[in-house]
């Protein structure tokens, strides 16, 4: 059984420019196309690549959590009618595993990480239209390798798992992923990125509904974004929530642990950070 990120919320996959641009659906049943991200957050991810130093990097559990708290994203990051869910912010000391079995289990977290956090978020139900489910994840490791070694076992894992089930009545289904270095398919804001579409399912909530997930590594920082659509909400709706809140999170991570090197682009946000 491998570890895996922080628990996230719950097509086809054409070739696509990843995190940053622009990418197309593989085809119906409810598949969908990654988000994408606007001209401002692409322009200035693409310009905002300090060297990092090593200096400002977390070394203990506390310090690890006061970055997470000035990188994460807050309900302000993906728009206004964004709300907090209930629960809004994961266990402190636990993350999520994917067993082999494919089903999500939380556990303490591993050794070679030093804190993690998740915040879960909604769009309300209005107008005819279904809830909509958003998240965001943030864990610092110990060591950049410790980081990228995460980042490996979820593409192995999600490889493994095209249906994952996330709690009793909760489920992923036909999930395909893709992996792009930086400077590949359009990622210019992380060392790595993992996408990840399909579809969300709930004996409660109905479905399948599109399901995005993204996650990128930045040194020893690993963040991710995911979103699960509602009833009669369209793609262009549910990408125009998540399009621009990692690489802003990956912005932070540069402000933060970044070797000053001129000034530092600083991100354009809905309301202002968490």
């Amino acid at each position: 059984m491998a570890y895996a990120r922080a628990l996230r919320v719950g097509g086809a996959v054409a070739a696509c420019g990843g995190l940053l641009l622009g990418c197309t659906g593989g085809g119906g049943g409810g598949s969908a196309s990654p988000p994408t991200a606007s001209g401002t957050a692409r322009s200035a991810a693409a310009s905002a690549t300090p060297e990092m130093d090593p200096a400002r990097e977390p070394k203990t559990a506390t310090q690890a959590q006061t970055l997470i708290e000035r990188v994460i994203s807050g309900p302000e990051l993906f728009g206004t009618g964004v709300k907090r869910a209930t629960p809004y912010e994961s266990e402190p000391g636990q993350w999520a595993v994917l067993g082999d079995d494919c089903v999500w289990r939380l556990e303490p977290l591993p050794g070679d990480a030093l804190a993690t956090l998740t915040r879960h978020f909604e769009v309300p139900a209005a107008g005819g239209k279904g809830a909509v489910r958003l998240s965001a994840t943030v864990t610092v490791h110990r060591t950049a390798l410790d980081a990228s070694w995460e980042q490996a076992r979820m593409l192995e894992e999600d490889l493994d798992c095209t249906e994952q089930t996330q709690r009793p009545g909760e489920r992923l289904t036909g999930l395909q992923s893709l992996s792009f270095a930086r400077g590949e398919g359009g990622n210019t804001s992380g060392d790595d990125l993992l996408l990840e579409t399909g579809q969300c399912v709930s004996d409660t909530r109905g479905g399948p509904y599109p399901y995005w997930w993204q996650q990128a590594v930045l040194v020893s920082v690993v963040a991710g974004t995911s979103v699960c659509g509602g009833r009669g909400r369209s793609e262009q709706e549910l990408n125009s929530l998540v399009a621009e809140v990692l690489p802003r999170m990956l912005l932070r991570v540069q402000q933060e642990i970044g070797r000053s090197t001129g000034s530092t682009p600083t991100p354009s946000t809905k309301g202002g950070g968490s």
